[in-house]
């Protein structure tokens, strides 16, 4: 293991002590959403084999599966359009129309 990856599980282990003495008395320990965050960013670079012989309060499925969802999360915050609703049509399209509806008064567009 490098000293990256020591380093990497020193400070997952810490945080996960941390977690625990703020919960403690309840039955099950529970994470925050900053906690699912920080212990994701941190161990998802780890090795699987290393991940697994950590000594984790959760499987090491879950933390990849918390990895994933903020990757996904990640990724559809910045995919999501700037402006809500229709985009504007292009303005040669738009004058087209207008010149076609000038130059064919008579017609109709059927609804």
């Amino acid at each position: 293991m490098s000293n990256q990856d020591e380093d990497a599980e020193i400070l997952a282990l810490r945080h996960q002590i941390t977690v625990l003495e703020r919960q403690l008395g309840r039955d099950r320990v529970r994470f925050a959403p900053s906690d699912r965050v920080f212990l994701a960013a941190l161990l998802h670079r780890l090795p699987r084999g290393v991940l697994r012989r950590a000594r984790l309060l959760v499987r090491p499925d879950t933390v990849l599966h918390w990895h994933r969802d903020l990757v996904s999360r990640r990724h559809a915050a910045r995919s999501r359009p700037k402006r809500a609703g229709r985009p504007r049509t292009v303005r040669s399209i738009r004058v087209l129309v207008l010149r076609l509806a000038r130059k064919n008064p008579g017609l109709s567009v059927a609804t």
